[in-house]
């Protein structure tokens, strides 16, 4: 068995790698190739703490994977991660477990690329100003996909807490040192919604963060951060107003998506009106944007077909470069 760590990861997988890997998924679901069980969630009884358990089975890969990532918001008060995984990757022709590797930048670049292929289909081509709410674990990896698809001239952020905002804007220079755009920090998040071309959503909220109202036409919106049945980041509104809202499945989103199940049950949406999973139009089953006015939104909760073909991706690679430790069990 082959072990990585996150700096093996790292130096030899890239954000432009997993945009590629995670829409060769898609297609591979779209075709009945991937095989995923909804994933387990399990809370220890306080606070918002969550570990998800996520199996699947992806066929052109030949891999099976498990992925087992934490979730622990308290972390942070305590110096720790608040995001913590780990992946092992099991060989589909011989039951061969081939590698445990770190799971938690996996977990970043995976979530951010699944918002980066939605933005492909679904921004405006001449999308140029992206809002990106939340500042978390999530967020650099929100950041960095959207840059890898569309040519941004604007970012611009807010958080519950300014400082971490002033954090991550520090962060996305280091990562871009080259890129002349301008960052800038809101303070209302109603004032970071107008304008925007791209709204990204990172956060744990169980409330909407901003009037869906505000949006204007032709943005498109990607709510990711919101990934149980309570938590919510945008509005009843927001749903009505966009001509497609797309889910990464309809499986998961309709057990687990708060941003549709709240309103659902509430009477003010309903499950009928979504256009479709994201799987349908990168296979061109369905279009993606069809006019430069609507507006788009993607729901997406995650899903473990992603993270094993991801995996066996690195594994590959990993095989291939002589890197990481092999390690007998």
């Amino acid at each position: 068995m082959l072990a990585l760590s996150e700096r093996e990861i790292r130096a030899l997988y890239s954000m432009k790698d997993c945009l590629k890997d995670v829409e060769s998924a898609f297609r591979a679901h779209q075709e009945g190739q991937t095989d995923t069980p909804v994933r387990i969630a399990l809370s220890p009884g306080k606070g918002d703490a969550t570990t998800l358990y996520m199996p699947a089975y992806v066929e052109p890969a030949k891999a099976m994977g498990i992925k087992i990532a934490s979730v622990f918001p308290d972390n942070a008060k305590r110096g720790k991660p608040v995001i913590q995984g780990m992946m092992l990757l099991t060989d589909a022709e011989t039951g061969e477990h081939l590698a445990l590797m770190d799971a938690t930048y996996l977990t970043v670049l995976r979530t951010g690329a699944i918002s980066g292929v939605a933005t492909r289909y679904l921004a405006r081509e001449d999308a140029r100003i992206c809002t990106l709410f939340g500042a978390g674990a999530q967020a650099i990896g929100q950041i960095q996909a959207v840059m890898e698809v569309r040519n941004l001239e604007e970012i611009r952020l807010w958080n519950r807490t300014r400082e971490k905002a002033e954090q991550l804007k520090q962060g996305i220079r280091e990562t871009h040192p080259d890129w002349p755009g301008t960052i800038r920090i809101f303070d209302h998040p109603e004032d970071a919604v107008q304008e925007a071309d791209i709204i990204l959503c990172a956060t744990r909220s169980t409330k909407p963060l901003f009037d869906g109202e505000l949006v204007r036409p032709g943005t498109h919106v990607n709510p990711i951060g919101a990934y149980l049945p309570h938590m919510r980041e945008v509005d009843a509104t927001l749903l009505h107003r966009s001509s497609k809202v797309v889910v990464d499945t309809r499986e998961g989103a309709l057990q687990e998506a708060g941003d549709l199940l709240i309103p659902m049950n509430a009477g003010e949406w309903d499950a009928e009106q979504l256009y479709g999973e994201l799987a349908e139009i990168v296979s061109e089953k369905k279009p993606g944007r069809e006019s430069p006015e609507e507006i788009t939104v993607f729901k997406s909760v995650g899903v473990a077909f992603l993270d094993t073909m991801v995996a066996k991706s690195v594994y590959e690679r990993a095989r291939r470069l002589d890197r990481g430790t092999v390690i007998d069990l």
